[in-house]
């Protein structure tokens, strides 16, 4: 006999007796008050491992680390759900115990981005395991060996909106001076260090792209020849547009190359995303059929190889023109070792970005 909810069923002997009952589950909001004294809750069971010595020590870190979860999680959700949910209990006791053994007081931060990402993207286990091994080795990773693994990361993940050339450089050039916070990693120790702590898998067959063959090919748009102007391909272009009511100067003089025009776009791909201006409040996305006629335009762009490669050689100029792109670039080319970053390295990399440039988007 099973007895739930007040309900009885009896069966007869080696019946297997199931019931399925819908529950609705319903998790108010806590003030912060509550919140700090269940963060204070949790920190009771946290720090039973420490002796009465080290407690001084501990309950001074875990403080500030308390001082900067509250209003970065109260941001998210002004509710403070998260505090009534016991996966997230056991994930901040395991935060707590990282901030109790850390001297480096950017690891508070850190650890504050990481349990922001673990409510944002609760839904998704991959992430939480991740997310879970993250907070664990926080305290573990060096300083340079985190600055090197954020920087890759962010090499590999983040574009610029802008299809203007100057502006998506510049954009880049900003980001890396908030991420390059100290002096880059040099030799192989930081990558060795990485790899013991399973946020990246070391290759031994493969070889790096330099960045002069790399960066072109993310911002393929970028360094595209485009079509030469007063051509017959030009002709059909300023048609093309005509015939969807778009105005020609969406195409625009290339910054590479003055005898060629471009739309300003990053790449074929963005299309999608372009949106015409009505006003200063109001912006509409294209139509299908737009959206059609810029793609026959993209394909009618020149792909002479020549004219592809002087692209590039100029793409390079305007990208060392600007110091941290520079710096980027050298310290780039000045690497061979190949490795993947695994899950518990993109996200440690994310959450070390976004505390550097709060302005970042989500990691998918």
């Amino acid at each position: 006999m099973l007895n739930t909810n007040n309900q009885t069923q009896d069966g007869g002997d080696g019946a297997t007796m199931l019931q399925s009952t819908n529950m609705n589950v319903t998790i108010i909001g806590i003030d912060e008050k509550r919140a700090r004294e269940i963060y204070d809750e949790k920190y009771e069971i946290a720090k039973r491992d420490f002796t009465q010595e080290a407690l001084i020590l501990a309950n001074e870190r875990v403080a500030k680390f308390e001082e900067l979860i509250i209003p970065k999680l109260k941001q998210y959700d002004d509710q403070l759900t998260m505090f009534a949910d016991p996966s997230f209990h056991i994930l901040l006791i395991e935060a707590q115990k990282t901030a109790a053994s850390t001297e480096r007081e950017a690891d508070y931060n850190l650890l504050a981005e990481l349990l922001k990402r673990r409510v944002e993207r609760g839904d998704n286990r991959m992430v939480r395991a991740g997310i879970k091994q993250a907070v664990d080795i926080v305290s573990e990773i060096s300083d340079e060996a985190l600055l090197g693994l954020t920087v890759v990361h962010s090499l590999r993940c983040f574009c610029p909106v802008s299809g203007n050339i100057s502006k998506g450089l510049d954009v880049l050039n900003n980001l890396y001076n908030k991420l390059i916070y100290g002096a880059l990693p040099e030799g192989y120790d930081w990558l060795d260090h990485l790899d013991t702590l399973g946020a990246i898998r070391l290759n031994s067959f493969g070889s790096i792209k330099k960045i002069k063959e790399y960066m072109p090919y993310r911002l393929e748009g970028y360094v595209a020849v485009g079509i030469k102007k007063d051509s017959d391909n030009y002709n059909k272009a300023l048609q093309l547009l005509d015939d969807v009511g778009l105005n020609k100067s969406i195409l625009t003089e290339h910054l590479l190359n003055s005898d060629y025009v471009r739309l300003n776009i990053l790449d074929k791909d963005s299309i999608n995303d372009l949106k015409l201006v009505v006003n200063q409040f109001n912006q509409l996305p294209l139509n299908n059929h737009q959206c059609d006629n810029l793609r026959i335009i993209y394909d009618l762009y020149d792909n002479t190889a020549e004219l592809i490669e002087n692209n590039k050689t100029q793409f390079m100029t305007e990208w060392n023109n600007r110091p941290y792109l520079k710096m980027l670039g050298e310290w780039w080319d000045n690497h061979s070792t190949t490795f993947n970053i695994t899950a518990v390295g993109r996200v440690l990399a994310h959450a070390n970005a976004r505390r550097l440039d709060n302005g970042l988007p989500d990691l998918e």
